[in-house]
This record gives structure tokens, sequence and C-alpha cells, in this order.
């Protein structure tokens, strides 16, 4: 039988496995002997909650986020060259989406392997399903940039495209930043400008509204620590 990466969604926050996994990735997961991971402890404890009997000893782990060197990615599917499969498992939600993950599936892509995504949550997609937005035409554009006026000219003209091109657009921050951004958005583009903010989704503390920009003002929802993604349409 020959080798797959699997790509294995992990859940958002502290929501239960089995509310948002099917049974299928419990028996890939059980199958599996090398896992490439982007944060060993979060990857362990995950596997822990999908089944306590789980061999964490017997199990292989390989380190893939910001610090890793991309020299050193290509080795981590050793093991597909003697026929074993491999998990790939982000801290949180899908690998590969806005996730170093996209890496080693590129060298499996250009060696030939086999790459499997399973099913699973992502924050992107089901808050785009919430929003109530476009979603036929969509842009995905990942962090703004830090710098205030550098995310000020991004954020303006991210909206001139959503007019333009009809075209929902889509971003995230670090939870600490949060606040900053969605005060962006209300400084900075028009009034009538759609706004959804979704936090922590699939979590029990799920928050996600759309609301005209000018209505955010007064109504800033609790996002500390708060995994957010926020959309912009029209």
């Amino acid at each position: 039988m020959n080798p797959i990466l699997y790509l294995i969604p992990v859940t958002l926050g502290e929501t239960a496995h089995d509310r948002v996994l099917p049974p299928y990735n419990r028996e890939v997961i059980l199958s599996l002997k090398h896992f490439i991971v982007e944060d060993l402890r979060t990857a362990r404890r995950f596997l822990k909650k999908v089944d306590p009997s789980v061999a964490i000893d017997k199990i292989s782990f390989t380190e893939l986020n910001e610090h890793t060197s991309p020299a050193v990615i290509p080795s981590m599917l050793t093991p597909m060259e003697a026929g074993e499969s491999i998990g790939v498992m982000s801290e949180a939600g899908c690998p590969a989406v806005a996730d170093p993950g996209a890496d080693i599936v590129a060298v499996a892509q250009r060696k030939g392997y086999c790459v499997t995504p399973l099913v699973g949550p992502s924050s992107i997609l089901m808050a785009l399903m919430a929003s109530g937005f476009n979603g036929q035409r969509f842009a995905f554009h990942g962090y703004l940039p830090v710098d205030i006026s550098k995310r000020a000219e991004s954020i303006k003209a991210f909206e001139a495209r959503m007019y333009s091109e009809n075209e929902t657009q889509i971003f995230i921050e670090t939870p600490y930043r949060n606040y900053n951004l969605l005060n962006d958005f209300v400084r900075i583009c028009r009034f009538s400008t759609r706004l959804c903010v979704a936090c922590n989704i699939t979590c029990d503390d799920e928050f996600i509204r759309t609301l005209p920009v000018k209505e955010w003002a007064g109504n800033i929802p609790d996002m500390k620590k708060r995994p957010t993604v926020f959309l912009m349409y029209k």
C-alpha cells in the first residue's frame, strides 16, 4: 500500500473532538506512527483527547513551525520512503491553511506522494458561512501589517477591492491585537461597509456577528485571548 500524507484537522479551542470531527479521523490517527506537528505539546494533548489509550511514547513527532529551517523540511518525509504514512497537524483547525504545514505538503506533492485532507473545522470557512457575505467570491489575506500606517493603507485597499470586485475580504489577527484591528476598521472604513467578527468558532463561548462598521463602535465584543476572524463586505 502506498504511503499517504494525511492532513488532520484539530479542534478549535477546547471543543470536544467528537462534536466537530468524524469517527474516520480517529481511525486514521490510531493507524499512524509518525506525525509532523506545529506544536508538540498541543499535538500530544489532542491525541490523548481523541483516544486516551494512544501510546504517545511509541509515536515519533517532528515539529514544523515558524522556527523550522526550510532546509530540513524535505527530510521530514523520510518515513514515507519506507512506505509509512504520516499525519500533519496544525496547532488548531486545518493544517496547511494559514499554517506552516503548507511547506511539507508542497514537498510531498513535488515527490509525487498521495496527500489526503481529512474533514474538520476551518475557522476561516465557517466564519464566511455565518457572515452572510459573498461565499462565491472571497479572498483570505491572513495577517495585516503591524505598522499602523501600512495597516491603514491595506485596509483602504482591500475595502476598495471589495466594492469594485464584489469580493468578501477575510483577515485573521493575533488575539492580543484584535481590539486594535477592530478599532482600525471602525476608524478607516466607510460607515456602510459591513464587518463580521467571528470569535472562538465551535467553542462554548462562540461569538459571530455582522454589523455595519458604524455600529461596531458601541458594540465591541470580548476578544481578549480569543482567536478571531474578521470579514469585510459591502
